[in-house]
C-alpha cells in the first residue's frame, strides 16, 4: 500500500517537506488553516543565510533583553504577563543562553544552514528561478565602534567554520551601493548568503506541488486525531477525516497548539516581527543588509524593497505596535538617508510570528509517544534559511534512512 503522509501546516517548512516526500513517491496531503497566500513565510526578509550560525540563545542576550524590555520600540520586547508557558520558556531560555551551550549548538546550526543553502539552489535549478533569488551575499552594517568590534569577532568565528567574509570600509560600501547614500562606519559581507522573494517562493512551491499531485487541503482546521495504540491513523478536521500512515506537524508558532491535542507539550513562544514592502523603488539597494545596531533587515527584491525586524514576544496575535514599526523605518532612513520612501499606512504594515525554541535550534525528528509522528518547527528567524534542509531531513526520517547531517541537536524531546 502506498504510504500516505499527512502534513499539518502549509508554511515554507510544510511545503518543503511535501516537496521532498513527493519526489520520493509518497502520497502527500498538506492541511492548512489558511489558503497559502499570507503568513510568516510570506513577509519575512527573504534571507538564506549560513552567516546566521549563532543561536538566539547566546551569552548576554538575557541582560540585553531585560534592558530592551523597558522600551516598546526596542529590537527585542517581551510583553510582561503572567503566563505559565512564557515563564517556562523564559527559564529554559535563560539556562540555554550561556557560552558552553552556544558553542555546543553552533556546529549543528552551521551544518543545517550550509545544507539548506545548497538545497535551496537545487530547488531553484529544479523549479526555475521564479522567486527572484539573487546570490550576491549579505552585508552586516554597523555605525558604532562597539558593534564593529563584535561583528569582526563574529567574522573570525565564521572563518573558523569555513565561511568566507570580507570586511569593507564605509567608502567601499558606498561604491558598491551607487544608487543610495550609505551612512555607516563599515560592514562585513558574507558572500555565501543569498536572498529571494519569500512570497514568490511559496507560490512557486504551491504551484509545483499541485501539478505534482500533492493534495493541498486549504482553509481547514484540525480538530483532533484518530489513534490506535501508539499510532496516529487519521487527522480529523472541520472538512472531514484524512487517513495517514505518517504524520508531520509543521505549524510554526502554532506547533504547541496542535501537539496539545496529542497530549504532547512543546516549549515554544511566538516572536512577532514586522515588515514594510515598497514597490518599484526608483533608486534601490543592490545588496541586502542587516543594520546591526538596530537589528533591522533590508532586502532589495528586484525593483521592490523590504525592510523588517524586531522580536516581540506578546503571544499569538496580529496586533501592530506602531512604535516598533516606526523604529524599523527610522533605522532604515538613518543608514540610507537618501531612500525615497515614506512611512506607510497601517494597512500596509505586515506582521508575522516566528516560532522560538528556548535554545535557538529547531525541533526536527520523531516523537517517542507515537511511532509515526514527526515534528518540524521552532525555526525562529531562520525558517526560510532552514526550510529546504528541514524538508530533506524529514523525508529521510520518514524513509528510515540515515540523515544527511547529524540531527541529534534538534531532538524534539530535548527539554523533557
Amino acid at each position: 500500500m502506498e504510504k500516505q503522509v499527512g502534513i499539518i501546516g502549509g508554511g515554507v517548512i510544510g511545503l518543503c517537506c511535501a516537496y521532498y516526500l513527493q519526489k520520493k513517491g509518497f502520497d502527500v496531503t498538506v492541511i492548512e488553516r489558511g489558503d497559502i497566500t499570507s503568513g510568516t513565510s510570506f513577509g519575512n526578509a527573504g534571507y538564506v543565510s549560513p552567516s546566521h550560525f549563532t543561536p538566539l540563545a547566546s551569552p548576554g542576550i538575557v541582560a540585553k533583553g531585560l534592558r530592551w524590555m523597558l522600551s516598546s520600540s526596542s529590537p527585542f520586547y517581551i510583553k510582561p504577563r503572567l503566563n505559565k508557558d512564557l515563564v517556562r520558556w523564559g527559564l529554559t531560555f535563560w539556562k540555554s543562553a550561556n557560552e558552553k551551550t552556544m558553542q555546543k549548538n553552533i556546529p549543528h546550526l552551521n551544518n543545517i544552514l550550509h545544507l539548506s543553502r545548497e538545497l535551496t539552489s537545487e530547488i531553484k535549478n529544479d523549479l526555475g528561478n521564479h522567486f527572484r533569488m539573487a546570490e550576491v551575499g549579505c552585508f552586516m552594517l554597523y555605525k558604532s565602534a562597539a558593534i564593529e568590534k563584535h561583528e569582526i569577532e563574529l567574522a573570525k568565528q565564521a572563518a573558523a567554520l569555513g565561511i568566507e567574509t570580507e570586511i569593507f570600509t564605509a567608502g567601499q560600501i558606498q561604491e558598491m551601493e551607487s544608487e543610495v547614500e550609505v551612512n555607516v562606519r563599515g560592514g562585513i559581507l558574507y558572500p555565501i548568503d543569498c536572498h529571494l522573494h519569500p512570497g514568490d517562493f511559496m507560490q512557486t512551491l504551491k504551484g509545483h506541488l499541485q501539478k505534482a499531485g500533492v493534495r493541498l487541503q486549504l482553509n481547514t482546521t484540525v480538530t483532533g486525531f484518530e489513534k490506535n495504540g501508539d499510532s496516529i491513523n487519521a487527522i480529523v478536521t472541520d472538512k472531514g477525516k484524512f487517513n495517514c500512515n505518517e504524520l508531520i506537524i509543521a505549524t510554526g508558532s502554532w506547533l504547541p497548539v496542535v501537539t496539545k491535542q496529542l497530549g504532547i507539550p512543546v516549549i515554544m513562544q511566538a516572536g512577532k516581527g514586522y515588515s514594510i514592502t515598497y514597490e518599484n523603488v526608483g533608486k534601490n539597494l543592490r545588496h541586502p543588509a542587516i543594520l546591526v545596531d538596530d537589528r533591522v533587515a533590508m532586502t532589495p527584491m528586484g525593483k521592490d524593497l523590504r525592510m523588517g525586524g524586531t522580536m516581540e514576544i506578546s503571544g499569538i496575535n496580529d496586533r501592530i505596535l506602531i512604535k516598533r514599526v516606526e523604529a524599523i523605518f527610522k533605522a532604515a532612513k538613518n543608514y540610507y538617508p537618501s531612500l525615497t520612501v515614506q512611512f506607510p499606512a497601517k494597512e500596509k504594515i505586515w506582521n508575522g510570528l516566528r516560532p522560538l525554541t528556548p535554545d535557538g535550534l529547531p525541533y526536527i525528528g520523531r516523537h517517542s509517544k507515537y511511532n509515526n509522528l514527526t515534528l518540524a518547527g521552532g525555526h525562529a528567524m531562520l525558517g526560510l534559511s532552514l526550510a529546504a534542509a528541514t524538508g530533506k531531513l524529514v523525508e529521510e526520517i520518514i524513509n528510515k534512512q540515515k540523515t544527511t547531517i547529524d540531527c541529534s541537536a534538534f531532538d524534539v524531546e530535548r527539554f523533557g
